[in-house]
């Protein structure tokens, strides 16, 4: 056997070999198996694993812009007409969101957490000053004022000369004031606070105590939450699936998302869980991420998504679709909660004012998600906060009054990872690509070789043709010599 031959054998034998095992592991998906495995041990909330210290310090700057409706014709809305809005803003704040008291529970399965929330200006992101900007809006007191009985309250609106609608500044409004109405009703009820503001005693406290599942025992409950303020669900809303506190806080999600399934979120301020649905495929710093974001059904009316009857309260009372309204999760407050602008809401709730103008892109609320580890990539939460404003009786201000849901102000909550983030991300998703699809990378080199081996072949083949010819001229020339001879 000549070296040719030898070459073209091993050739063929080390193609075979390549083409069987590199299909064999795709078919079986070996390689993608144990990526999958490592990532779900991975990623879990305990002391060793590589997002713990994000998820304790996240590194992405979380911002939150608050836009106000000012009202610029007070006199007409009161006299029945249409009020006017002009939103102004954003006044931006940089919020910083520590996980503090942390204590690992059931063998670190659990993990127990608070998340106090510091808020700091940024004036270079903001449109204004907030402690020189002016805004005219619902005076809220006034209407927290008919928590209290009907004859009180009106007998301290008359005296007092309260209007329905307050002048302050932004500052003061968001931060709070001391507000004369409340100052009365504190000489009478001291537990009664005589400040007032939309984010008074906000700044440096939590949303309650979490105890999160650490995804140890079941990589689809990393994150979810188990208890929040001791409780596993709610009590204040008319149905038990209502109640329910589903999912995570919003932070992390579990590895390994795939576009047909919901994900749930637990959002204390909105007193109530959610779920997100997958919109599109986007790209943010050259990573892949999935788009989710609330679909119309979440606050949709019962009459077309019987599933929410239990979000009204009392049971049978309920609002349209778009809104919610939270007054059972705040003290009675005459509170209703939104999109901005009435984003994805009945038409009579954004037709009742001038200037509302909903739109996806500007209103939207959305998570841009990393399948492969469940890491938000981006987020923007946009919520809306509205009164309830109706006619008072013995109160001839309001006599004109409708009940009305009126905006107040919405916040725009935004994270964006960080770019030292973004590079290790994107550096950690290409050797999970190039570990995935090494048995591709086997196939390739087994179709090279064979395509080598081909050549091979085709070029001994030729060879041994030119030979035999060769030979056969050979012989006919000494054939024709003998004749001669």
């Amino acid at each position: 056997m000549t070296r040719r031959s030898c070459a073209i054998y091993a050739t063929g034998i080390v193609c075979a070999h390549l083409l069987i095992v590199g299909i064999a592991l795709v078919v079986a998906q070996v390689f993608q198996t144990m990526i999958h495995s490592r990532l779900k041990k991975e990623i879990t909330l305990t002391e060793n694993s590589r997002v713990f210290e994000g998820w304790k310090n996240p590194p992405p700057p979380v911002y939150m812009e608050y836009y106000f409706f000012n009202v610029t014709n007070p006199e007409v809305f009161l006299a029945g007409g249409k009020a006017s809005l002009q939103q102004i803003g954003p006044y931006t704040y940089r919020e910083y969101r520590p996980r503090e008291n942390i204590t690992f529970l059931e063998n670190g399965t659990k993990v127990y957490a608070v998340n106090p929330k510091t808020f700091v200006f940024v004036p270079e992101k903001s449109a204004g000053d907030p402690t020189v900007d002016i805004v005219r809006t619902v005076n809220i007191p006034f209407v927290l004022l008919f928590l209290f009985p009907t004859t009180i309250g009106v007998y301290y609106m008359n005296s007092l000369g309260v209007e329905v609608f307050m002048t302050r500044t932004v500052h003061e409004v968001l931060w709070g004031f001391k507000d004369p109405i409340l100052t009365k009703v504190h000489s009478m009820k001291p537990d009664v606070d005589e400040y007032f503001g939309l984010m008074w005693k906000k700044n440096g406290t939590h949303e309650g105590e979490f105890v999160f599942h650490t995804g140890e025992e079941n990589y689809m409950d990393y994150g979810k939450i188990d208890t929040w303020d001791g409780l596993r669900e709610m009590s204040w809303w008319s149905s038990n699936q209502s109640n329910m506190i589903n999912g995570t806080d919003g932070a992390v999600f579990h590895p390994l998302i795939n576009r047909n399934e919901l994900l749930y979120i637990f959002a204390a301020d909105l007193c109530r869980s959610i779920h997100l649905a997958y919109v599109k495929d986007v790209e943010v710093k050259g990573i892949q991420a999935y788009r989710f974001a609330p679909p119309s059904d979440v606050l949709m009316s019962p009459k077309d998504n019987p599933t929410n009857e239990g979000f009204c309260v009392p049971a049978g009372e309920c609002l349209g679709t778009g809104v919610l309204k939270v007054s059972v999760c705040r003290q009675g407050a005459p509170i209703v909660v939104s999109f901005p602008h009435f984003y994805q809401a009945e038409d009579a709730y954004i037709d009742a004012f001038e200037g509302l103008n909903p739109n996806k892109e500007e209103h939207e609320t959305y998570l841009d998600l990393q399948p492969t580890t469940g890491v938000p990539i981006r987020a923007c939460k946009r919520a809306q906060l509205n009164i309830i404003l109706k006619r008072v009786s013995g109160f001839p201000k309001t006599r004109h009054l409708k009940e009305t849901i009126f905006p107040i102000m919405f916040v725009n909550e935004t994270a964006t990872i960080d770019d030292d983030s973004a590079n290790q991300m994107r550096t950690m998703l290409l050797i999970v690509t190039l570990v995935s699809n090494f048995p591709l990378l086997i196939v390739g080199m087994g179709i090279i070789l064979l395509l080598v081996l081909v050549v091979l072949f085709c070029r001994n083949r030729q060879k041994k043709v030119g030979i035999a010819l060769v030979l056969c001229e050979t012989i006919t020339q000494v054939g024709k010599g003998i004749k001669e001879h």
